[in-house]
């Protein structure tokens, strides 16, 4: 898996190429796409034929790429009318399906939205809805929010998912400019049916954020040896009032 924040105004597009070379992902998701990045990118679908695309001007575009097959794939505005999120079912090669959400949720900043209310309620809205899979479940993208915040936590707890950097690292992935203050907001959580192979951060190819490549193993047998989070009854309360406050 590769995740990726272009940065919509970046114009190293050969750089990405060679990146999709490196990492070799079955599935590329790169956020903050518009109708430009969409028509460099497109070279790829060659080996990745199987595409959802939301070019936007509004920096909240997304364009998923992959090897593997997709079914059932829906664009969705979960709480913004502007700010889209992808809900699909890749097929591994062994025909397991796995249910794949991708987000970038608008970040709390001044210039944009000073209120963390809408960020917090997509997460936790997809974090409900994965809870809800009968499917295994991965969550990628630039959730504009930090492993360790509690809504975060609070997110892997009511969803039941994995975060693959627990104990092995940071792996901070922006600002990629400056080097003394960097934070992990591109993320990847997993249902307890996968493990680790590798995680890897990525030259950040002119963009403010690095690029994260993740391999993970489907595995039925890892959930008996993973460390699933729990939701508390209060955990529980405060997830759906974040989810059913207003915007």
């Amino acid at each position: 898996l590769l995740i990726a924040n272009v940065y919509q105004y970046n114009s190293k597009f050969d750089d990405y190429l060679e990146l999709i070379k490196s990492c070799d992902p079955d599935l590329a998701l790169f956020v903050e796409t518009d109708t430009l990045w969409q028509q460099k990118l497109d070279k790829i679908k060659t080996d990745y034929p199987h595409t959802l695309s939301i070019p936007l001007a509004n920096t909240y575009g997304m364009l998923l790429y992959s090897k593997l097959a997709l079914k059932n794939g829906s664009i969705n505005y979960l709480v913004e009318d502007d700010i889209p999120s992808i809900e699909v079912d890749v097929e591994l090669v062994s025909g397991q399906m796995v249910k794949l959400f991708c987000l970038h949720p608008q970040p709390p900043v001044p210039q944009e939205n000073p209120r963390s209310t809408e960020r917090d309620k997509e997460i936790l809205l997809v974090g409900k809805k994965a809870k809800n899979c009968k499917t295994p479940v991965i969550v990628i993208g630039d959730l504009n929010d930090v492993a360790w915040s509690y809504t975060t936590e609070l997110f892997s707890k009511t969803s039941q998912l994995l975060d693959p950097r627990k104990g092995r690292g940071f792996y901070n992935s922006f600002n990629a400019k400056y080097f003394f203050l960097r934070f992990p907001l591109d993320h990847i959580f997993c249902s307890a049916d996968f493990t680790l192979s590798s995680i890897k951060r990525m030259p950040s190819c002119g963009s403010d954020h690095f690029p994260m490549c993740v391999e993970l193993q489907y595995d039925p047998k890892a959930e008996a040896k993973n460390d699933v989070p729990e939701a508390t009854t209060e955990d529980k309360k405060l997830a759906n009032e974040k989810i059913n406050a207003d915007t």
